[in-house]
């Protein structure tokens, strides 16, 4: 069985702002990387080279980053949505492109440990309507929840006050192209969406199997800004170093990747980092689980656990900055009137003096 796979790159990324205001939410770096890209790696790796991608208002920035596809070794068709109005829309909007058949979609804002390849290869060996990815929560009243009863799902519920399982649905499904007429017999959720949740509740409905696959790792939702630092750092943890840059008189320990034409001068860099390519570091400390972008300016000051966009500029910050987001272009100035703690989350071009 040759499945497609379905993308979802378009949601608005209420919940990165002021980040997303000028930007994709699937394409905030992680470790360096836009996050769409881990999402279009795992695809491939399950053996998927057909892919829609589901595109918004920032669909040109989307396609602008991923291409035809040929840096992943696949190809893109690009599915313009005209209004994020559900998961179950967003099917719907790509059914010419997937047509009759079987296909794999996937949220572009979520990162697996583990990858794709254990849902897809139990979707195709069994006789599955649909198979969903499922793992365990907290609080699975911020997810769509399901009911399993000997592997296999008999109910499903979105957002539930009352949750019936600790199984949150991970952004992850498997469908048989019968998904497109369960669709086709929906009606907005109280949310005003076409609920996913809804279309697999009508296969269940109808006696078809709905498999569940059970997320070994971790998996991360990115959906806001401690998401994205936990992200990074939970990418960080399988860094593999290396060095292209220039030290001057500065000391890096553990694993840490420096890029092309990086200078690191009087500073301690304690790893697992990850550096871009022509940044300057100056009398500084950057410690572990922190990314670089390209083009960042440090200088005199401390900062850890964090991720920097490209070109920004960080001076003379008295106290360390920890576990921070901040955006592209941002000017961060140390002041004498020195504050003793700050959390940080900055939108691209902002400018803060501290």
């Amino acid at each position: 069985m040759k499945l497609k796979g379905l993308l979802l790159a378009g949601g608005t990324g209420s919940r990165l702002r002021p980040l997303t205001y000028t930007g994709a939410k699937q394409l905030i770096p992680i470790a360096n990387r836009p996050i769409l890209h881990y999402a279009v790696e795992g695809m491939v790796q399950t053996g998927i080279t057909d892919i829609g991608v589901i595109v918004g208002e920032t669909g040109p920035a989307i396609r602008e980053s991923l291409g035809d596809g040929g840096q992943f070794g696949c190809q893109f068709t690009y599915i313009p949505q005209n209004a994020p109005l559900g998961l179950a829309h967003a099917v719907k909007t790509a059914s010419a492109f997937l047509a009759d058949t079987p296909f794999l979609m996937f949220l572009g804002d979520n990162l697996l440990r583990s990858g794709l390849k254990t849902l897809v290869d139990r979707f195709i060996s069994g006789q599955y309507a649909a198979s969903i990815l499922l793992t365990a929560v907290d609080d699975p009243r911020q997810f769509g929840v399901a009911v399993v009863e000997d592997g296999r799902v008999t109910r499903l519920v979105e957002k539930p006050q009352n949750p019936p399982s600790h199984w949150a649905l991970v952004g992850a499904y498997c469908f048989q192209p019968e998904i497109h007429q369960a669709i086709m017999d929906l009606n907005p959720s109280w949310r005003g969406e076409y609920e996913i949740t809804d279309a697999i509740q009508v296969l269940i409905d109808r006696q078809r199997v709905v498999d569940a696959t059970f997320v070994d790792g971790w998996w991360k939702d990115t959906g806001r800004p401690e998401d994205v630092i936990e992200a990074n750092r939970l990418i960080l943890e399988d860094l593999t170093p290396k060095m292209q840059g220039i030290l001057d008189e500065s000391e890096v320990v553990g694993r840490v990747s420096l890029g092309v034409g990086t200078h690191i001068e009087h500073s301690i860099v304690r790893g697992p980092v990850v550096i871009g390519d022509g940044v300057q570091i100056r009398n500084s400390y950057i410690g572990p689980y922190t990314s670089v972008g390209n083009g960042v300016l440090i200088e005199e000051t401390e900062i850890e656990n964090s991720v920097v966009l490209p070109d920004s500029i960080i001076r003379g910050v008295a106290e360390r900055i920890d576990q921070s987001l901040i955006g592209r272009g941002v000017k961060v100035q140390g002041r004498v009137e020195r504050p003793k703690a700050m959390r940080l989350v900055l939108g691209d071009h902002s400018r803060v003096d501290l």
